[in-house]
């Protein structure tokens, strides 16, 4: 399965994704949609810091050349 495939599957989940950077950037949302780049629009997202939730950012949109990592949350 290709990961584009993959990720679609995840639309409506909260996901967690993990940003490059300098720092660490986490970013935790409602995926709303991604397309064949692997950019994301997230909804209702919050900034993690150390683990604790750090902010609220609303409606954001990830570059997928940006991204690390991403995954389901529970």
């Amino acid at each position: 399965m290709f990961p584009t495939k993959k990720v679609q599957t995840l639309i409506g989940s909260k996901i967690k994704v993990e940003m490059k950077g300098a720092e660490h950037h986490v970013l935790e949302g409602t995926l709303n949609s991604v397309d064949d780049y692997l950019n994301l629009h997230l909804l209702e997202t919050v900034e993690i810091v150390d683990g604790e939730r750090a902010r609220s950012l609303g409606s954001v949109i990830l570059r997928g050349n940006n991204i690390i990592l991403i995954s389901p949350v529970e």
